[in-house]
């Protein structure tokens, strides 16, 4: 069940961003649609030389997360095997955090200065969601930490066509189950 939830969560991810790509509103730059982002390239990461992995996702996010004052959560769950060279997720255990939202800001910081360029944020009752791309990349970085409940996650996504293909077909087994 948890394993439908993360291949859910996962295209969910995938389908908001693509789906927000073209159409203005809150985008930054215009350049960063799921489009631009899966042929290659939006952001300084986007040359085929450059292609991140998802080791390479984790450690950027580690970095940036841990950098800021943010440890990570170790109740989070695990990634589905199946997606694990196509989805990343690092989740701060923001009730340690000093300042979670000074924490997420600055961890968002880090990660625009480490090539990721954000596409789009949103913001509604506290909560704080901003997109960033790099390569075929997709990240969602949330900020739930203004209410009783101190929730901070990062996920990343994969949106090549070979990931895409991935994250469908895991959809399917698991409609199935």
């Amino acid at each position: 069940m948890r394993k439908a939830m993360w291949v859910a969560a996962a295209a969910g991810v995938v389908l908001l961003v693509a789906g927000c790509g073209g159409e203005g509103g809150t985008d930054k730059g215009g350049s960063s649609s799921a489009g631009s982002s899966a042929t290659g390239g939006s952001g300084s990461g986007g040359s085929s030389d450059q292609k991140l992995d998802a080791a390479a996702v984790t450690k950027e996010l580690t970095d940036a997360a841990t950098g800021a004052g943010f440890t990570q959560d170790s109740s989070g769950e695990d990634v589905p095997e199946a997606l694990k060279d196509c989805m990343v997720s690092w989740t701060a255990d923001a009730e340690k955090a000093a300042d979670p939202k000074k924490s997420y800001a600055d961890t968002v910081t880090a990660l625009t200065g480490g090539g990721w360029t954000e596409a789009r944020s949103s913001e509604l009752q506290g909560s704080v969601i901003k997109s960033l791309t790099k390569s075929t990349w997709q990240l969602q970085a949330s900020n739930h930490a203004t209410g009783p409940l101190k929730l901070v996650m990062f996920v990343a996504t994969d949106a090549s066509p070979e990931c895409e293909a991935v994250m469908k077909a895991e959809n399917a087994k698991q409609k199935k189950s």
